[in-house]
């Protein structure tokens, strides 16, 4: 005799919370750890940066492309800007 099995019905958050939600968005494996000593600093509370804030005139497009780069990120557009122009200034430098 054959048993009946009863799928139940599972809410978005129940099913990202156990299957999670990178392998719908991205096919390889990354790596989310920081180098160590800037983890010690972070950690000693010794990281701290004094920003400021600046204005910028930017084309729509441009800033719904990078805010939709940054959500597949995992990263506020913001965060993803200041990224980007610190290491062209670091490879225009010759830093980095």
């Amino acid at each position: 005799m054959k048993t009946k099995t009863i799928k139940k019905k599972v809410t978005y958050e129940e099913y990202y919370d156990s299957h999670g939600i990178l392998k719908d968005i991205v096919d390889k494996d990354f790596d989310l750890s920081l180098e160590d000593a800037l983890r010690k600093d972070i950690l000693s509370g010794k990281r701290k940066r004094n920003l400021k804030n600046v204005s910028i005139k930017i084309d729509p497009l441009y800033l719904q492309s990078l805010k939709k780069i940054a959500t597949l990120k995992g990263l506020p557009y913001q965060s993803l800007m200041r990224q980007w122009l610190t290491e062209h200034i670091r490879k225009e430098l010759k830093i980095a």
